[in-house]
């Protein structure tokens, strides 16, 4: 799990940092022999190598490096933001009861001695608390600990800010080849900020009575009790234990499973030294509805995705045993893919920054070259659109611009629809998720439309239970959701109007709908009211209770229809929009490669086309052919290519030998006189070593990632070529 904010001290992941990375090589010989000597007239020549298109390369790669920082700072903030709120509530309990817990071992402690400071055992006041350490043990409700160390991380923060000395401590550090003396440096490190090799509990103590830190607590946070050493941790615990006054500590420590954690993991003698409280935080799914909430539905950064590509992040998810981090690493990920496939997907910076100003918004796209204004007239789903609706439109960037703003309109229906939704499915737990993926659906949208003829009909089917909205049972979320508003009771169902009066706003035909039924249940209470405070008979007031009835059916009966309109008349998916490739990523194959992996193969490619990527002018214009400024390694692998699977050493070298030397030769001719062939030979030596110092580096190089098995005992002098399919 992300944590809304880092720690001063920790270092960012080197994940989110990233930085253009470079190869240097060699440069041709052919530059080598024209440098300029003195005395000696110069020509001038000729680049005709393609700076422009270069130029313009690295320009868009700039500008989607600068969309890709733009779109994940801001979904990473929102996601800090999430969840800080989500923990906000536990956080707080947690630091009222460490408060309680601070001021009780305070009313048992006698006049501080501060000659008796470093002494273990504690001064008490009338009896009072002796050996006992307030302990909170916190259930994260998670397999793995990848989200607990950061949550816990933002906890240490949180009870920082209350005015505590936190020290959190790894559950690593509670290992056998530790001992306790790493448990205890790792304490102490934290607090006294020093490196301590003896280790000792009364250190901390003449630390604290010496800078009168009386009046502030001590707390220890463990991230996950259950992977401690129950030994050490016991240790730990009774060594604590005995300071537990004089140095006022409590203990936080995180449990995954049930609360008899402690009982499995500990000692029967520290047990009887702990007083524990329970919190609990958010599980898992929550946190993860909250992050599709505040990042795709609210859609914070413009950036969207398909529903197959939805649909492999819930299972993914849930196969990295339901981490939030691995979710937020595959979305990352989506990003990265969407930036690197679609050549215009660069207007998500746009999109990030159009609330400032839309004059900007179509100055930046009236800037963009012709080819890419016409690559986006091209997209399949404009095509479609275009062919469906028969309208010619001039192709520039002004059609662009407001394609991209009538995208943005149906995208805050579909989000304002899929919201009302989820505010009537929280009454029954139903899961956003859920809602979200079925939402996204283009075939449920399509058979939507295809049964457009029957709305008064389908109108009437709704009031039976037995009928459901979307034929597919794909839908059967959106159904059992619509359907279970006909059983709200009337003040459940008054603030399910109140929150959709409030997420409709901005849509007149809609909004109007929803208030004229909600000044419709108020005459009903009016009614219902009088009714009560007039003296009738008996007969008469049970005829009273079936109108009320009666009313409250009809009034339950028309937001179930109304709830129904709403989505078939504006709930549009992203992928039925056009224009979407551009802020959509639909790619679930690219994604799932990426996220599984295969680094050999992606080595083996960058091997063969290496000049893409660096992209210079004399391994470019060589057009494929090996060349002497390339790089060793990618001369060898292209050398191996030609000499198959199993290859001869000494031929390789030959070959290499070859290829460096090609280009060198033609220069020596040109340059060598008689008097320097004695210096030439001696040189000629040094030069082979050096080749045979070059090869075998190479050789090292493709043996350690992997494409190269070294000879066996049977052919020692050849070695096997190892592919993987490209």
């Amino acid at each position: 799990m992300y944590s809304p904010n880092e720690h001063p001290h920790t270092v960012p992941l080197a994940e989110n940092n990233l930085q253009p990375f470079f190869v240097l090589h060699k440069a041709s010989k052919s530059s080598e022999s024209t440098a300029i000597s003195p005395g000696r007239p110069t020509k001038r020549r000729l680049d005709s190598s393609p700076k422009v298109s270069l130029n313009n390369e690295n320009k868009n790669e700039n500008i989607k490096m600068e969309a890709f920082q733009c779109v994940w700072s801001k979904i990473e903030s929102k996601i800090k933001d999430v969840l800080r709120s989500i923990n906000a509530d536990v956080f707080d309990e947690i630091g009222q009861w460490v408060r309680e817990s601070f001021n009780e071992i305070c009313s048992c402690r006698g006049p501080v001695d501060p000659s008796k400071s470093s002494l273990p055992y504690p001064f008490v006041h009338n009896g009072g608390l002796v050996k006992k350490l307030f302990t909170g043990l916190v259930f994260t409700k998670n397999i793995e600990t990848v989200d607990d160390i950061l949550t816990f991380a933002e906890l240490g923060l949180n009870l920082k800010s209350r005015g505590c000395y936190v020290a959190n401590i790894s559950s690593l550090d509670f290992s056998t080849k530790n001992g306790i003396g790493g448990c205890l440096r790792a304490f102490l490190r934290q607090l006294l900020m020093v490196d301590i090799e003896a280790a000792d509990v009364s250190l901390l103590a003449s630390w604290y009575s010496d800078h009168g830190k009386y009046e502030k607590l001590v707390v220890v946070i463990i991230e996950d009790m259950e992977r401690c050493s129950g030994d050490l941790l016991s240790d730990f615990i009774n060594m604590l234990s005995e300071w537990s006054v004089k140095i006022p500590i409590i203990l936080i420590a995180g449990v995954a499973t049930s609360a008899d954690a402690p009982r499995n993991v500990l000692t029967a003698r520290a047990l009887q030294y702990l007083s524990t409280s329970i919190f609990s935080l958010k599980c898992p799914a929550e946190r993860l509805d909250a992050i599709i909430e505040a990042v795709l539905v609210k859609n914070c950064a413009g950036f969207s995705v398909g529903h197959k590509v939805a649909t492999f992040l819930r299972s993914y998810f849930l196969r990295q045993d339901g981490t939030v981090t691995s979710f937020v690493r595959a979305l990352k990920m989506a990003i990265i893919q969407q930036l690197s496939i679609e050549p215009l997907s660069f207007v998500l910076k746009l999109l990030v920054d159009e609330g400032d100003s839309k004059g900007s918004w179509y100055e930046d796209l009236a800037n963009l070259p012709e080819e890419l204004i016409k690559h986006s007239f091209e997209l399949p789903s404009y095509r479609k659109y275009s062919s469906n609706r028969n309208n010619h439109v001039e192709l520039n960037a002004m059609s662009l611009g407001h394609g991209l703003s009538e995208m943005q309109r149906l995208q805050e229906l579909w989000r304002s629809r899929l919201m009302c939704l989820y505010e009537a499915g929280r009454y029954h737990k139903v899961a956003l998720l859920d809602l979200y993926l079925e939402a996204l659906d283009p075939e449920l949208y399509n058979s939507r439309l295809s049964n457009q003829g029957y709305d008064s009909a389908k109108d009437r089917s709704l009031l039976s239970n037995n009928d459901k909205l979307f034929k597919l049972q794909r839908a059967e979320v959106t159904n059992q959701v619509i359907r279970k508003i006909r059983d709200l009771p009337a003040v459940k169902l008054s603030q399910l109007l109140k929150s959709w009066e409030r997420l409709t706003k901005g849509t007149m035909e809609v909004h109007e709908k929803i208030m004229e039924l909600q000044s419709q249940m108020v005459s009903e209470d009016v009614k219902s009211h009088k009714a009560e405070l007039t003296d009738i008979s008996k007969r008469h007031i049970n005829r009273r209770c079936l109108n009320v009835e009666k009313d409250a059916c009809t009034s339950n009966d028309k937001a179930v229809t109304l709830a129904g309109q709403m989505i078939r008349d504006t709930m549009q998916p992203i992928e039925c929009i056009p224009f979407h490739e551009l802020i959509c990523f639909k790619d679930v194959d690219n994604l799932q490669s990426a996220l599984a992996g295969d680094p050999r193969r992606r080595i083996q490619i960058d091997l063969l086309n290496f000049y893409k990527i660096l992209k210079c002018g004399c391994c470019s214009n060589s057009g494929g052919t090996l060349s002497p400024s390339m790089h060793d390694t990618s001369i060898m692998y292209t050398l191996a290519q030609e000499h198959g699977d199993l290859i001869n050493l000494h031929d390789w070298f030959q070959s290499f030998k070859a290829s460096i030397s090609s280009s060198g030769k033609k220069g020596l001719k040109k340059l060598a006189s008689p008097k320097k062939r004695k210096e030439n030979t001696s040189s000629q030596n040094n030069s082979d070593a050096l080749l045979q110092a070059r090869f075998c580096r190479a050789v090292m190089e493709l043996q350690i990632t992997g494409l190269l098995r070294m000879p066996s005992k049977r052919r020692p002098d050849c070695v096997q070529r190892v592919a993987f399919g490209v």
